[in-house]
């Protein structure tokens, strides 16, 4: 897997969003062959799933009605090899001001 766009270490501001603002999520992958993508919230029910012909992209947005902290898990699954990674999503009820 090529290039995860999720990063630790980037602006918190990338994952922080108002209550239903689209959070988009994508990951490149390089390969031959299937991946069975998926993104699954922390009690394990698959909010997105898609298998992408490689070598390809998964994309999927996401929203949430209400603040707060939200955790999925992102997998991936291909030739063999397994990925996967939480991802730490901040609702915010409304927009900072300043």
């Amino acid at each position: 897997m090529n290039n995860l766009q999720y990063n630790a270490n980037r602006d918190p501001e990338v994952y922080r969003r108002c209550a239903n603002e689209n959070f988009r999520i994508q990951v490149l992958l390089d390969g031959t062959g299937q991946a069975n993508c998926k993104i699954a919230d922390v009690t394990g029910k698959v909010v997105a799933e898609k298998t992408v012909s490689l070598p390809g992209t998964f994309t999927h947005e996401i929203s949430f009605p209400t603040p707060g902290i939200r955790v999925v898990t992102l997998s991936v699954d291909a030739s063999g090899e397994k990925f996967s990674q939480d991802l730490r999503l901040d609702v915010m009820e409304h927009a900072w001001i300043g």
